[in-house]
């Protein structure tokens, strides 16, 4: 849904093969469609096995899923890991599957789906702003590791787009962020 819907939308419009991945099916038109649970490396790679059996290999991985939880310091360690395991493990899980392959081809690219929150911060919550860093940042190093040797990687970082995430009344600034926001298709537009 959100980004990760438009985007599909836009890359199957454009004539791209593409598979999209959820915990709820919801089909796009044009594009094959995997159950997952990101916070699984197996259902990461169950993914990827899939896309590469139904349309070849990956020329382009993007990691969009997210949640956020409110609070800082104080909250329990179980959100800690939950948010970390959504938010950070599925781009390194894709990486670790998928950089070798893109190696050898000579070719491969990644966008991350960090946020504003990732070069900033997230007002009223500690774990969404830290993991958002540390998704750019590991966005950063496969750029700055692997990109002379033919993987691109992006990251995208929009400050407030019309997603679950934003009509959340209790996380964060979003109240803020609702009559700026922009959509999810202008977002997938721009990238």
């Amino acid at each position: 849904n959100g980004i990760g819907r438009a985007l599909a939308e836009r890359f199957a419009k454009e004539g791209a093969r593409v598979m999209t991945a959820d915990l709820d099916p919801r089909p796009v038109d044009g594009a094959l469609f995997e159950r997952c649970d990101v916070s699984r490396e197996a259902d990461i790679l169950r993914l990827i096995a899939r896309a590469e059996g139904a349309l070849g290999p990956i020329d382009l991985f993007c990691g969009n899923a997210g949640i956020g939880i409110q609070g800082g310091a104080e909250v329990p360690d179980s959100g800690w890991q939950d948010i970390w395991n959504i938010n950070v493990m599925p781009h390194v899980w894709a990486a670790r599957a998928l950089v070798p392959k893109m190696l050898e081809r000579g070719s491969g690219y990644f966008l991350i789906t960090s946020s504003a929150a990732g070069l900033l911060t997230q007002i009223g919550s500690a774990p969404y702003a830290v993991t958002k860093h540390a998704a750019l940042a590991f966005a950063e190093w496969l750029s700055v590791t692997y990109g002379d040797r033919g993987i691109g990687v992006s990251a995208l970082c929009p400050q407030g787009v019309r997603t679950n995430m934003l009509a959340d009344p209790d996380f964060g600034v979003t109240r803020m962020l609702r009559d700026s926001a922009l959509e999810p298709k202008v977002v997938a537009d721009c990238v």
